[in-house]
């Protein structure tokens, strides 16, 4: 912590050395980063925390750190100052600023007929891809060795019974869907949690694992032009079309 303090041009590369020198010794990447964010807390935290029953010190985060440790079934670290909860906005007017003026132009543009438009889905693409379905299988990249799935459904492309029955489509088949970035293939899976006319496809499939590759990737099939104003990719909204293989 000394060396950072006079090297301020690294601070925000901390996590990093923390993991690769105070990771290695605990053999904890993630403890070392917590003791990094506890022993850095700002004032308003510090103020926080001494509410709560901590003493004052340069090593009070070194304590908050263990007291966490010896208590893993959870404690209070802090206590705001309800009586003056305003006092922690750091803005220049000390006051709640909800007008953003980089967004000011995109929400004066927000009604009903513009949003209908958005919503409009060309002839090509009659659905709408969700790329990336959360399941207790997968998990962003991190699913590579197919044990993890334990037998159970991995990447399948999930659709409402109507829709399937409409494209002639079973539970178990193999279909193709297709976006304008491209097109994959793999198992249907006929659900009515599914709503119609959408198409669900899990995240975290499609990586090597020794030398096979399980499932596809479905960011393959969202185009990095498919992205809102700002620049967040819209993989929630994804125009496509499904057929059977």
């Amino acid at each position: 912590m000394e060396w950072i303090g006079t090297h301020p041009e690294h601070l925000d590369k901390i996590v990093f050395i923390l993991a690769k020198t105070l990771g290695k010794e605990w053999d904890s990447a993630a403890l070392a980063a917590l003791w990094g964010v506890l022993m850095t807390a700002p004032k308003t935290f510090r103020k926080n925390a001494i509410r709560i029953g901590f003493e004052k010190g340069m090593d009070m985060g070194d304590r908050i750190f263990q007291a966490m440790l010896d208590t893993p079934q959870g404690l209070w670290i802090g206590k705001s100052d309800t009586e003056n909860n305003l006092d922690a906005i750091e803005t220049p007017s000390g006051k709640i600023e909800v007008f953003i003026s980089e967004l000011a132009e995109q929400v004066e543009g927000l009604n009903a007929e513009n949003e209908s438009k958005k919503l409009h889905l060309p002839a090509e693409f009659p659905m709408v891809l969700n790329a990336g379905r959360h399941r207790s299988t997968n998990m962003n990249t991190q699913m590579r060795n197919p044990e993890w799935i334990k037998g159970k459904r991995g990447c399948t492309i999930a659709v409402h019974p109507n829709e399937a029955q409409k494209l002639g489509l079973k539970d178990g088949d193999n279909a193709k869907v297709t976006t304008e970035a491209g097109n994959a293939v793999g198992e249907v899976e006929v659900s009515d949690q599914i709503r119609e006319g959408m198409v669900l496809i899990p995240h975290g499939f499609g990586l090597i694992y020794n030398g096979e590759i399980t499932g596809f990737n479905v960011n393959h099939l969202t185009k990095n032009t498919n992205r809102d104003p700002i620049g967040t990719p819209i993989h929630r909204f994804v125009p496509c079309r499904l057929e059977a293989v």
